[in-house]
């Protein structure tokens, strides 16, 4: 890392993991070896974040509009997810924390039971969060805790006016990590796509060309270095 910025790591990054398709095809490859190579880029990014102090991590990995992509690679994606929950998920040994965020009930039952156990044998560790967001949208996840709370007050439980943002935000599948600081999108494109819509009201956004196969962890420092040189005032005067 760089001397210049006094560095502050992150409490929370959410990253969308973007390029994976676009790298294969520069290089005369299926759409699938791209998103293989993403994978492996994933696990060395998370445990770089490990290294460098990072609380919680939140990956992009599949978004509830990727099912309007090709069906083969759709279930090529859902294969190499099966294969990464059985093998590459466990980081074993390294203390981190797992959880899968989104709607599970369109996903195979197989690859629910896999996440649910991934999810029970790290549950008691206590280094990184690490939220891997598939089949995620982060307009369907507001509408969920919207319904959540409108079951609440149907039932006498709530009265409309004991809603709050912090009662709202509670609701949201990352309630339990610190705000998301920093969202990060390599691959050159400059947009949320519906990613942590409720989560990012204030966090800084750090986009870069790089496409995500070919991220680093000396390009995860250098957004960290942007990310660390902004003034970070929530709304307040300078």
């Amino acid at each position: 890392m760089g001397e210049e910025t006094e560095l502050k790591i992150p409490r929370h990054i959410g990253i969308i993991m973007d390029g994976n398709g676009r790298w294969a095809k520069k290089r005369l490859l299926p759409r699938s070896a791209g998103h293989v190579k993403g994978a492996e880029v994933f696990r060395t990014i998370t445990r770089h974040c490990e290294k460098l102090g990072v609380e919680a991590l939140t990956v992009y990995a599949f978004s509830t509009e990727n099912w309007s992509r090709p069906k083969g690679e759709i279930e090529g994606i859902m294969n190499l997810m099966r294969s990464y929950l059985r093998d590459a998920f466990t980081f074993e040994g390294e203390n981190i924390k797992i959880r899968f965020i989104g709607e599970r009930s369109a996903l195979a039952s197989d690859i629910v039971e896999l996440m649910e156990s991934l999810e029970a044998t790290s549950r008691e560790n206590t280094g990184l969060i690490l939220n891997i967001a598939f089949n995620y949208g982060g307009r369907e996840e507001i509408c969920r805790a919207a319904r959540l709370l409108a079951a609440r007050v149907a039932s006498g439980e709530l009265k409309v006016e004991d809603i709050d943002q912090e009662l709202f935000g509670s609701l949201t599948y990352t309630a339990s990590c610190p705000e998301v600081d920093m969202i990060l999108r390599p691959s050159g494109e400059e947009r949320l796509s519906n990613f942590l819509l409720w989560q990012s009201a204030y966090s800084e956004f750090v986009f870069m060309d790089t496409l995500w196969p070919d991220f680093t962890p000396e390009k995860l420092e250098e957004a960290i270095e942007i990310y660390s040189s902004r003034s970070r005032r929530f709304g307040a005067s300078e």
